[in-house]
């Protein structure tokens, strides 16, 4: 009996070991994690230390759009026959958005900088100053009367207008130097950085200021700056073990998401703004945007609420009434934001986005986070297996449509190579060709249908375009060069204010009607799901 009842004890010991150690019912995501080593994460006296997660929290002037499903396309007549947005269903990631497009303040920033630690009257940094600089004189029209091209970037009553002239590449740009000064600027916030980065004279001189590719790759240059105690106490490293402090060096903390311009179906989702226009998991329909545009109450009733033009020699209406007030551009926030938060979607200013343009998209091979553009790059290294790294006599430069030349990467940065270029990749040629058996694809780079004129120019020495004329058979006006624009601008009808509509221009040039706005991935996904 005796031996019965010791063997009960042990049977239901072990059932409950066994069961103990299996998952939860409940789910709901990682807690209390212990490696299979056996130990826990950051433990101090262990060899790993993985870093403190971090709370996901947008950057100032930053919205977090919630991904999901939505039908990117037109859902309407397509008056023009461009034929180049059908109806898709397309799943799009979590990601933030910036609440307006970037400003004449934030690009003025941005060109101060550049200034500040690579001044122009240094030879060697004439070009990166200049080259970055908005195109002003697209404002002057051959019959029609403005000072903007001295005014409007400059004076401080357009600070909070949107940028306008800036080309796709100097979009780029843009976003790579914003990526650098906000995580800058965190790291200073977490006493990480001295936060005399900018008092001290001494400190931001060409090749030498901060930038994250020297950060993460521990660069000798970072050691004035960082202050490696905080670091450690910072990123969740507790051991006084050098080795395997430097072997566990990492920029995980506290940093900035990577600014880049959204993709064309980002930029399309969050415009529709679904997540407020649904019962329950049923979208309510995609209604013409100019029926949502019309003030409903108060003293903006039947006015439009976005800065359109409403027809030939009709930008704001008629005085005393002025159906949108706005005969051009208009500040970033004149009229209320979206549900969502965002200002300026259907109006102002159209804006650029990270695709290369196509007539079709492939939803065939992709349906998630669409994006026609992917050019991976890797970082060069030296014989000796080290990064190599820009310096003032190795700064590479591409030449933009108005002459300027804009640099690649500045001196400081690590030089990088593409390693391929996928804007080719199933666009169509082959598919649409008569003997598509046998015609080989763009991919390959033996054949593309897409053959817009190429850009062939020089720059004589009084500085100025000289364009040559492209002899070659062209049968298309798309290249490799054009990127997709979404949105309406404020000297276009209201057909352009639907988010489904697309068009290109070329990535070199800026355009009075064009600005950008910046986009980040949201690291992770939300834990729970959404109220229905």
């Amino acid at each position: 009996m005796k031996k019965l009842k010791l063997f009960s004890l042990i049977a239901l010991s072990s059932a409950f070991v066994l069961t103990s150690c299996g998952g939860s019912a409940s789910g709901g995501g990682t807690k209390s994690f212990v490696s299979k080593t056996g130990w826990k994460p950051n433990e101090s006296r262990g060899w790993f230390f993985a870093g403190k997660m971090q709370k996901q929290k947008g950057w100032p002037g930053m919205v977090y759009v919630e991904g999901g499903t939505f039908t990117m396309g037109l859902v309407k007549d397509d008056v023009m026959h461009d034929w180049n947005n059908s109806p898709r269903r397309m799943q799009v990631s979590s990601f933030y958005l910036g609440e307006t497009e970037i400003t004449n303040y934030e690009y003025r920033e941005y060109l101060t900088w550049l200034k500040y630690v690579f001044p122009p009257s240094d030879p060697s940094y004439r070009e990166i100053y200049n080259g970055a600089l908005p195109d002003t004189l697209l404002w002057d029209n051959e019959l029609s009367r403005n000072d903007f091209s001295e005014t409007y970037f400059r004076s401080p009553e357009f600070d909070y207008y949107p940028v306008v002239g800036v080309s796709w590449s100097q979009a780029n740009k843009y976003c790579e130097w914003l990526t650098d000064r906000a995580n800058e600027k965190a790291l200073m916030d977490a006493g990480i950085i001295s936060r005399d980065l900018y008092i001290n004279e001494s400190n931001n001189q060409g090749g030498t200021a901060f930038n994250m590719d020297k950060f993460k790759a521990n660069d000798p240059d970072m050691a004035a700056y960082i202050n490696e105690q905080r670091l450690a106490q910072k990123s969740g490293m507790r051991t006084a073990n050098q080795r395997l402090l430097a072997a566990n060096r990492s920029p995980a903390a506290p940093l900035v998401q990577k600014f880049r311009l959204p993709t064309e179906v980002e930029w399309e989702f969050a415009a529709l703004g679904t997540q407020k226009n649904r019962e329950y998991n049923n979208i309510l329909g995609k209604n013409p945007q100019i029926e949502n545009l019309r003030g409903k109450r108060g003293r903006n009733q039947g006015l439009f609420l976005e800065n359109f033009k409403n027809g030939i020699g009709d930008y704001s209406g008629v005085p005393g009434w002025k159906n949108d007030g706005s005969a051009y551009t208009s500040d970033v926030k004149q009229y209320p934001a979206s549900d969502l938060g965002l200002y300026g979607m259907f109006g102002n200013v159209a804006e650029w986005t990270a695709d290369v343009y196509r007539p079709i998209i492939d939803a065939d091979y992709s349906d998630f986070n669409y994006y026609r553009g992917n050019a991976p790059q890797r970082i060069v290294r030296n014989g000796d297996g080290s990064y190599r790294r820009v310096d003032d006599g190795s700064i590479q430069y591409d030449t933009l449509a108005d002459g300027k030349l804009l640099y690649r990467s500045l001196p400081g940065q690590f030089e990088k190579e593409t390693i391929a270029d996928y804007s080719n990749f199933r666009d169509g040629d082959r598919q649409s060709s008569l003997d598509f058996r046998t015609q080989a694809d763009s991919a390959n780079g033996s054949y593309n249908m897409y053959n817009a004129p190429r850009r062939d120019f020089f720059v004589d020495a009084n500085g100025r375009v000289v364009l040559q004329n492209d002899t070659a058979s062209r049968t298309s006006a798309i290249s490799n060069e054009v990127r997709v624009v979404k949105g309406g601008s404020w000297q276009d009808t209201a057909y352009w204010l639907d988010p489904g509509q697309r068009r290109f221009k070329n990535q070199h040039t800026g355009y009075k009607w064009i600005g950008f706005r910046v986009a980040q991935d949201a690291r992770g996904a939300d834990k729970n799901r959404t109220r229905r």
